[in-house]
């Protein structure tokens, strides 16, 4: 699988420590190390799925002064070069030897958290460095009078924990390597480490209230210790599970390698639960201990589970001590200079360097870790929020929590809070500062779940209210809506248990789309088509989500998709853009690719999207942002879902048309007009240039998962292809998703019984017409050439040898169309998939897809393609 055809033999440093160091160096070759950072997890875990501490809790003074040595030799050892670097070393942890591990002369994943820890904006400063500025010539960010030429000192503890999302790959493997999973990451800051580490527990978006102690604890010894010893994306809390349950520390030690201090501090935490259990209420608790948990990052959450009360029992009780948080300001230099720029976090101490002003505020919640479905698209949509609450005159403010977010950057917000979007956390926070308003729209799931709170504590959500949001996700309330508005809809039922999920099905008709209510991603939705699969897949929603209702919808097969974005200030609408899905219904939309403006859909059916779009928003009450996904069969326009808050989309429509979109939204929040803000005239048909937006997925990382695409969502990514032709855009975004498509050679077509139609063979003859063979299954053979399509039978996987697998790896084919259909084509599907993905061909799994891929194709073999920057498009 390598590019080069090289492969590496190194001394296997397992179990060692790990440390990674963020060097700068000028053109005069002054150095400075910004930040060391330490591995909980020792060497064999990837550094991307390791928890990591800063600064360094366990490095002697000794050997931290021979790795800044060594760091800053293998540095000059490179040559002549200014800007940053990430070196990360290995130490044995009894003889402190040392191993250069990586050397990165740029600037790296970890670049990002050492920046966000330390407040010293690494990317910037390396940025000018690298056009002939010295360190002394640059001033310090943060104090605005000392130069940049010095090393940041904490007097805070960052720790930073990974966040996955291994239930979206059924039959993934959840074991953690050398080869990175994860999706996101957390940060978290305190005043030591446990703080920082039950503040990272309390940010990963997985319904953990801290470190254990919130009804999520593994019981079985012999579970426990096989996790501990077999690492997994919950090692941390099986490890506070094991020590609650009396394995000893030398065990624990013994079996993952984990330094003896860390496990030791952990400990700490079950003796403070023991001793908190000799309580029966929260007012039997000493203040002394109270403050005490507190400082160690216990949620009023856990002490409530640990006591068998309930949470508002423990949070009145403290708030009588008056144990509340104080707020730290991320000054780089332990307060030995005064810092000019506001940004916090919390803990427990006597003094808050947090003073509000007596301006107008407006609090913008951050989308928390990336995750599959909620990824930097929200962040993007927070940060265009705040520029615009910024000029719509009010101070802006920032809670989040994620160190890979420019949300998160010190310079954006005119305060910055990094702190969990954890309703504890937020409380306490805006009884400080006291905001105008709270704007939930912008940061995904995340900000979205907290709005009952806020709507039911009395805070004014700004934009859409929380009834009209609570109704579009109400499937029940929101169909009686549609109904009244006389819009169509898939027929729906709700089902509390199996028995009235059957009677719903049957009333529907199958197929039918199950899934649960209040989801983001499409989390456990899926297509079933009869009763078995039907109980099958209720049984497990119920299994995970026991507070949670049914909803089945008729699912319309082989429609074509589109969905719209839009802003409304409760007198106009403004329609950004309509993006007409490739594929069909049934895959989610953030998998789908999507091109705008549409090119195929006809102007009466946009004229009707469009006036659905307005009806409804208008009886939503939205302010602001509203997403409408829309589905079309027999000439009929269903609405799906609707969504009034940011979509994944407003990025993708923003570029595309040119229009910064998600400020004119954010203004819209604040009680501006549309017609004042020079957008109403704007139409997305009459933009010169075609967009593609291109998934883009992990499934490398999974060899054992299917590749199958369905209504959950799977991507973590995507990119937009950019030209003035269709063809052209479409040839862009595969080249940039990693699926580049081919311009001559052999494909391999495999289609299941219902896509044996004349689409089909029409879009099999394209590709003959342009040059290329064709090799299939027997049955695709078979259709194909009764159709006048020449193609060569090839053996399936379980056929016999030579098969097409073997056809894959040994470089004959260039490119794979698959539809399959039923668990038997979907093992074949894997091994071609995973074939094709190791030979990086490209691998389609639609005839939507193989159709819109001819178009590319088209285009490359016409010669090279034009580039233009974005603005030139713009400006045409």
């Amino acid at each position: 699988m390598s590019p080069t055809h090289e492969v590496l033999v190194e001394k296997a440093v397992l179990g060692w420590k790990e440390f990674e160091l963020e060097l700068l160096r000028d053109a005069s070759d002054s150095v400075v190390i910004i930040c060391t950072v330490e591995n909980l997890d020792p060497m064999g875990i990837h550094t991307g799925d390791s928890i990591t501490v800063a600064p360094a809790m366990t490095l002697s003074d000794t050997a931290y002064q021979r790795m800044r040595d060594e760091a800053i030799l293998a540095m000059r050892s490179l040559g002549n070069f200014s800007g940053g670097c990430n070196i990360q070393f290995a130490m044995h942890p009894e003889t402190e030897d040392l191993i250069v591990v990586e050397i990165n002369p740029r600037v790296s994943r970890s670049s990002a958290l050492a920046s966000k820890a330390t407040g010293y904006p690494i990317a910037k400063i390396a940025a000018k460095l690298a056009i002939g500025y010295r360190l002394d010539e640059l001033s310090n960010q943060i104090t605005k009078t000392t130069s940049a030429f010095f090393e940041p000192t904490l007097d805070y503890v960052i720790v930073k924990m990974p966040r996955w999302n291994f239930e979206k790959f059924a039959g993934a493997d959840h074991r953690l390597g050398l080869q990175m999973k994860s999706v996101g990451e957390v940060m978290a800051i305190g005043r030591n480490f446990l703080e920082a580490l039950q503040k990272a527990c309390q940010s990963l978006e997985n319904n953990r209230m801290g470190l254990g102690a919130d009804k999520k604890e593994w019981i079985r010894t012999s579970d426990i210790l096989e996790r501990l010893e077999q690492v997994s994306d919950d090692r941390i809390f099986r490890l506070k599970d094991a020590l609650r349950l009396g394995v000893p520390e030398k065990t624990v030690q013994k079996l993952t390698q984990i330094d003896p201090w860390f496990i030791r501090q952990i400990k700490r935490l079950v003796k403070m639960e023991e001793r908190l259990l000799r309580f029966n209420v929260a007012e039997d608790i000493p203040a002394d201990f109270f403050l005490e948990l507190k400082q160690v990052g216990y949620s009023d959450a856990q002490i409530a589970w640990v006591l068998r009360i309930k949470e508002e029992e423990v949070t009145r009780q403290r708030r009588k001590l008056n144990i509340r948080r104080t707020y730290k300001m991320v000054d780089t230099c332990a307060a030995e200079f005064e810092a000019k720029t506001p940004y916090f976090y919390s803990t427990f101490d006597t003094e808050n360097e947090s003073i509000p002003s007596n301006g107008k505020k407006v609090v913008v919640l951050g989308s928390g870790p990336n995750r599959i479905g909620q990824g930097i698209e929200f962040d993007y949509c927070c940060v265009h929020g705040l520029l615009a609450i910024k000029e719509a005159g009010y101070e802006a403010i920032m809670i989040n929590c994620n160190p890979e977010t420019v949300s998160t950057d010190f310079n954006i917000a005119d305060k910055l809070y990094f702190e969990p979007v954890f309703w504890e956390h937020l409380e306490e926070i805006l009884e400080l500062e006291k905001p105008e308003g709270i704007i939930v729209q912008l940061g995904g799931q995340t900000a979205l779940k907290l709005a009952q709170t806020l709507h039911e504590k009395g805070y004014r959500i700004l934009g859409t209210d929380f009834t009209s949001m609570d109704m579009a996700e109400d499937r029940g309330a929101f169909s009686d809506l549609l109904k009244a508005l006389e819009i169509p809809y898939p027929n729906y039922g709700v089902a509390l248990d199996t028995d009235e999920a059957i009677k719903v099905a049957h009333e529907v008709g199958y197929p039918v789309l199950v899934r649960p209510s209040y989801v983001l991603g499409g989390q456990n939705m899926r297509i079933v088509i009869n009763d078995d699969e039907l109980e099958r897949h209720v049984l497990h929603l119920f299994k995970s989500m026991p507070d949670n209702r049914v909803l089945i919808d008729h699912f319309l097969e082989r429609a074509k998709e589109a969905e719209i974005d839009a802003i409304c200030d409760g007198e106009d609408v403004h329609i950004m853009g309509i993006m007409e899905h490739i594929e069909p219904a049934g895959i989610h939309s953030g998998d789908s690719s999507s091109v705008l403006p549409p090119y195929m859909l006809r102007e009466e059916k946009l004229q009707e999207i469009i006036a659905i779009t307005k009806k409804l928003a208008f009886a939503l009450h939205v302010r602001g942002l509203i997403n409408v996904q829309y589905a079309m069969k027999n000439d009929i326009v269903y609405v799906l879902e609707v969504n009034p808050r940011a979509s994944r989309t407003v990025p993708f429509v923003g570029k595309a048309t040119g229009l910064p979109l998600a400020k004119i939204a954010a203004k819209v929040m604040v009680g501006m007009k549309l017609k004042n803000l020079g957008v109403l005239d704007f139409d997305f048909r009459k933009v010169k240039h075609m967009s593609m937006k291109e998934s883009v997925f992990p499934f490398n990382k999974f060899p054992k998962v299917k590749m199958f695409l369905g209504p959950e969502m799977r991507s973590t990514g995507e990119v937009m292809g950019i030209s003035q032709s269709f063809g052209a855009a479409v040839a862009k975004a595969q080249l940039a998703a990693g699926n580049p498509l081919p311009k001559e050679g052999t494909i391999f077509v495999s289609v299941n019984n219902n896509d044996k139609t004349a689409e089909t063979v029409g879009i099999m003859k394209d590709y003959t017409n342009l040059g290329f063979r064709i090799i299939a299954t027997e049955g695709t053979t078979k259709f194909l050439n009764e159709n006048g399509i020449a193609a060569t039978a090839v053996f399936k996987v379980n056929e016999g040898r030579p098969n097409i697998v073997d056809a894959i790896k040994n470089g004959e084919v260039q490119m794979v169309i698959n539809t399959p259909l039923g668990e038997e084509s979907r093992y074949d599907e894997y091994s071609i998939g995973w074939a094709a993905i190791q030979q990086r061909i490209a691998f389609i799994t639609t005839l939507s897809a193989a159709a819109t891929a001819v178009k590319g194709i088209e285009r490359i073999k016409q010669g090279k393609m034009s580039v233009r920057s974005i603005q030139e498009y713009h400006n045409a």
